[in-house]
C-alpha cells in the first residue's frame, strides 16, 4: 500500500452532512417566510430548490457563474415557480442568509466522520480540508459540527482565487500546505471536483461513494480508491 503524508479531505457532504442539514434548514426557512402563502405544496418549493442548486453548483465549480449570481439565482428559481408572490433580489438575498444562518449552525455530520477523523489524527497524517463552500460559512459549520481542530490548513476557493477541479486551485493548495502530489491522497464525494480535479493535478484519489456514481471497470478516469462508507477508509489507508 502506498504511503501518504497528506490528505486533501472534501468537506461538504463527505464529513459534514450538508445535503441533510440542508433539508432541515430549507423547512425552517420555508416557515419562517410562511411560504405556505404561496406554494400550496411545500414539496413544490424544495424540489425546485434542489434542482436549481444543483445546477449552480456544478456551473460555479466550473466557474461559469459568481458567487453572488449563485446566492439570488438559487431562491429566484424556486420561488418564481410560485405565481402568487413578487420575487425580488433583496427578498432572495434575506432568504439566503437565513437559509445560511440554519445551516451553518447544525452540527450534523455523515456517519463515521469523527471515528475516522481520529483514527487519520492518530495515524500522523497532515490533513487539509479543500473546499469550495464560501469563507464565512464553512469557518461556521466547521465550529458546529467540532472538527476544525483536525485540520491542518483550511484551504477555500474564495482564498485560491479559482474553484475545484482547477488546477489553479490545486496549485494554491499545495503551495499552502507544503504537500506534495506523490504522497497526497484526495478525499471526496464528487467524481468532478474532488476526483477528476486530483487526479489532474497527479493526485491519487478516494471517492467516498455516497451518490452512487457507477464506475466502469478499466476507467482511465476512475477513482484510485472507492468506499460506500466512511469507515472503510481505514482499511485503506
Amino acid at each position: 500500500m502506498k504511503n501518504y503524508n497528506d490528505l486533501f479531505v472534501d468537506f461538504d457532504d463527505t464529513l459534514y452532512d450538508t445535503h441533510g442539514n440542508s433539508v432541515i434548514a430549507l423547512k425552517e426557512t420555508f416557515e419562517v417566510y410562511h411560504l405556505e402563502r404561496f406554494f400550496d405544496n411545500p414539496q413544490v418549493f424544495y424540489d425546485a430548490y434542489w434542482e436549481a442548486n444543483i445546477d449552480l453548483w456544478g456551473r460555479y465549480s466550473k466557474g461559469e457563474i459568481t458567487r453572488d449570481y449563485l446566492i439570488v439565482e438559487r431562491f429566484r428559481r424556486p420561488l418564481s415557480v410560485s405565481e402568487k408572490m413578487e420575487v425580488t433580489e433583496q427578498l432572495c438575498l434575506e432568504m439566503s442568509d437565513r437559509f445560511l444562518d440554519f445551516c451553518s449552525n447544525k452540527p450534523g455530520v455523515v456517519e463515521g466522520a469523527h471515528e475516522l477523523m481520529d483514527y487519520l489524527h492518530q495515524k500522523g497524517y497532515k490533513m487539509h480540508m479543500t473546499s469550495n463552500g464560501f469563507h464565512e460559512v464553512q469557518y461556521k459549520k466547521l465550529a458546529a459540527c467540532g472538527l476544525l481542530d483536525y485540520f491542518n490548513t483550511i484551504v477555500l476557493s474564495e482564498d485560491a482565487g479559482a474553484n475545484k477541479p482547477s488546477s489553479a486551485f490545486f496549485d494554491y493548495a499545495f503551495k499552502q500546505t507544503g504537500a506534495n502530489p506523490e504522497s497526497t491522497l484526495m478525499i471526496g464525494d464528487n467524481m468532478q471536483t474532488d476526483i477528476k480535479g486530483a487526479m489532474d493535478a497527479g493526485m491519487d484519489a478516494l471517492l467516498f461513494n455516497r451518490w452512487d456514481y457507477e464506475i466502469k471497470s478499466g476507467d482511465p478516469e476512475a477513482p484510485t480508491y472507492i468506499v460506500s462508507k466512511l469507515l472503510d477508509i481505514k482499511q485503506i489507508i
